[in-house]
């Protein structure tokens, strides 16, 4: 079963070339709600102190006017991601007045779907459309949904890793082809083994009553405030999380990036009745939603796993990657660890490449129809019910029970770890994965775990834990001094993307119709 990654391993190892694996790119997208003294979602404005959420590159809002999201740039030290994190929090409570991080995926007391303000972005067509487009979101699946948190964990392999690489495969493709069919095979994997990445980084295991008020559930009471599932890792990438019930015939398939282009555009394109009873515009000629297909636009399409390529100003995702290929790979199932101030340690991070890596060198035939179901099935499973003892998962549809392949999974990455340790004498990746390994062996050292024993230790309902990790990461942050250059980094960045937006309001021709009109022309004409 794991022949082709040992081989591929050897050979970088006896061709003396197995440092091209060193230094890969890292980066973090993290969102976080902006809530009062009280624990309520935060009904103010995005601070303009923090730049334009429109055209800040570092700090913006995702669905949500309180939920903030910040971007670092691509690293190849996981200690300078980390770090740059820390910093964009601790710019942020300098300009919060008051207002807090929520720490936690799952969001505070949810009052309604009305408590949870839509993003703006200002007058400009494109900042209107991302606007319209959060007003369709909340049409089709409600705002309590999208005001979930997570991470996203960015990574791509040096640029010199590729041509090595691809002689030792001894492809004769195109290199930008090569380089994208790599990465979809890893983005297989990391579909395959993603139910790793739940059982141990997932932090969710219980939610406020106030999150599904009168909708039927079959949670347990852990008191008279809090739902949660005995044996759950992350109620956020369960079946409350993010869905979409018109996604299920869409098949995305990850078996080349040209299949994947295709039945993504395909999804933008084909109108679905329950969204066309919606409407495009109401009675007053106000938008409902951007239009009325399966997606709105390609980012509605929810996945623990996307290729990428940066995409130029008004040009869509698929645009980029047929222009351009896979740049980098997003795994977007970390939860927010609430022990942690930022979310996220180094040691994660470490931990992340390791497994992404793995994924890539690792076999990765065609995912059929069968397996995808069965890779499904796995994700929801372990969601949860991961810690549950003896829990069987689906490997080729075969049963396997959890721990056993997650020790044999940790087996093969620790090659991976020692040659991404090169001369450090910390060890850094292989002590991340032994802090992994451990999780498997001791299912009390999972986050899903700590969460629920600090909890029943402090009588506390999920709510009054989170607001107290908030709190004591309010303080930290609070206290904790910006360098100069980390200072004047943010405050250039706001001043900028402040002129960035003014400058787009102004430079503005077309009526917004018309404005939608072409940008979905354009992105017609590039799928056909």
């Amino acid at each position: 079963m794991y022949a082709r990654i040992r081989n591929r391993l050897n050979k970088l190892i006896n061709t003396q070339q197995s440092s091209a694996l060193c230094g890969g790119l890292k980066g973090l997208e993290k969102e976080s709600l902006r809530v009062n003294s009280t624990g309520s979602i935060a009904q103010t404005a995005h601070p303009s102190a923090l730049g334009s959420a429109l055209t800040n590159p570092y700090i913006t809002t995702d669905y949500s006017e309180a939920l903030l999201e910040f971007i670092t740039p691509p690293f190849a030290q996981s200690s300078e991601t980390i770090n740059f994190m820390q910093a964009v929090h601790s710019f942020t409570y300098q300009h919060l007045d008051g207002e807090m991080l929520w720490g936690s995926s799952m969001p505070c007391i949810v009052d309604g779907d009305l408590s949870i303000p839509l993003a703006n972005y200002g007058d400009s067509n494109i900042g209107k459309m991302k606007h319209v487009y959060r007003i369709g979101l909340w049409h089709r699946y409600g705002r309590s949904m999208q005001a979930i948190a997570g991470i996203h964990f960015n990574y791509s392999l040096p640029n010199s890793f590729w041509p090595i690489y691809q002689a030792l495969e001894e492809n004769q493709q195109n290199q930008q082809h090569f380089i994208s069919q790599s990465y979809m095979d890893m983005t297989r994997n990391i579909h395959r083994y993603g139910w790793l990445v739940l059982y141990l980084f997932g932090a969710s295991p219980a939610i406020c009553k106030s999150f599904l008020k009168n909708q039927s559930h079959n949670f347990d009471a852990f008191d008279a405030n809090t739902l949660y599932k005995p044996y759950s890792t992350s109620l956020r990438m369960s079946d409350i999380g993010y869905k979409n019930d018109g996604q299920s015939d869409i098949n995305i398939s990850y078996n080349s990036l040209e299949c994947y282009l295709a039945r993504l555009q395909t999804a933008t394109q084909t109108t679905f009745a329950d969204y066309q009873s919606i409407g495009i515009k109401d009675e007053n000629g106000e938008y409902q939603q951007l239009n009325a297909n399966i997606l709105q636009i390609e980012n509605e399409y929810y996945s623990n796993v996307r290729p990428k390529q940066i995409a130029s100003s008004g040009e869509t995702p698929s645009e980029a990657l047929q222009k351009h290929g896979v740049r980098y790979v997003e795994l977007r199932s970390v939860d927010i660890n609430p022990f942690n101030p930022i979310g996220i340690s180094e040691s994660q991070l470490n931990f992340l490449e390791a497994f992404m890596i793995f994924c890539l060198l690792n076999d990765s035939p065609p995912l059929s129809a069968a397996e995808k179901s069965c890779v499904d099935a796995n994700l929801t499973h372990v969601a949860t019910e991961g810690r549950k003892p003896g829990l069987l998962l689906q490997r080729n549809c075969q049963p396997i029970d959890l721990q056993s392949w997650g020790l044999e999974i940790c087996q093969e990455m620790q090659p991976i770890c020692q040659l991404l340790d090169d001369d450090d004498p910390l060890k850094p990746y292989s002590s991340a994965l032994a802090e992994q390994r451990a999780k498997f062996n001791d299912v009390e050292l999972t986050p899903s775990a700590q969460v629920l024993a600090a909890m029943k230790r402090q009588q506390l309902p999920f709510f009054k834990f989170a607001m107290q990790q908030a709190q004591n990461h309010q303080q930290l942050f609070t206290e904790k001094e910006l360098s100069t250059p980390e200072r004047e980094c943010f405050e250039a960045a706001s001043v900028k993307s402040h002129l960035e937006q003014t400058q787009l309001e102004a430079a503005d021709s077309l009526h917004f119709d018309d404005f939608l009109a072409q940008y979905f022309l354009r992105a017609q004409q590039a799928a056909s």
